[in-house]
């Protein structure tokens, strides 16, 4: 009885991992057909984000597909920032560690801006790039 009553909390939690696995499976499904439209994507546990052509797509991903999605074109974005724990770093020179991790597109109009999440300092390093690289031929 004893061993019966140690095993059930173990088998709680097998079943409760094993249903947290089964929705993050189903999350990268619905990313995966919501993505084929664009040119360039990144799926992650804050955000989903396309772009194609000047245009970024960004949202919340769910199980039945990404929500609260939001577009912007680059052509209306004055600066690029990546955001390390609230402070603008250098991209070339970036912390190994940091709390949160968000790029931040800057529009014309004062205290309007756009941030996106990101899991990663690297990840979110190589689209700050990719993105500051597009928005300058954009503007040249």
């Amino acid at each position: 009885m004893e061993r019966g009553l140690f095993w059930l909390p173990l088998l709680a939690i097998f079943f409760w991992l094993a249903w947290q696995g089964s929705q993050e499976y189903q999350k990268v499904e619905a990313y995966r057909v919501w993505a084929e439209q664009f040119e360039r994507s990144k799926y992650d546990i804050y955000a989903v984000l396309g772009q194609k052509g000047d245009n970024i797509t960004w949202g919340k991903p769910t199980v039945k597909g990404p929500i609260q999605l939001e577009t912007f074109s680059l052509l209306d974005i004055q600066n690029i920032n990546l955001l390390v724990d609230g402070k603008i770093v250098d991209v070339e020179n970036i912390p190994d560690k940091g709390r949160t991790v968000e790029l931040e597109f800057l529009f014309p109009e004062p205290s309007n801006s756009v941030k996106i999440p990101f899991t990663e300092i690297p990840l979110a390093t190589e689209w700050g790039k990719y993105l500051q690289s597009a928005l300058q031929s954009l503007h040249s």
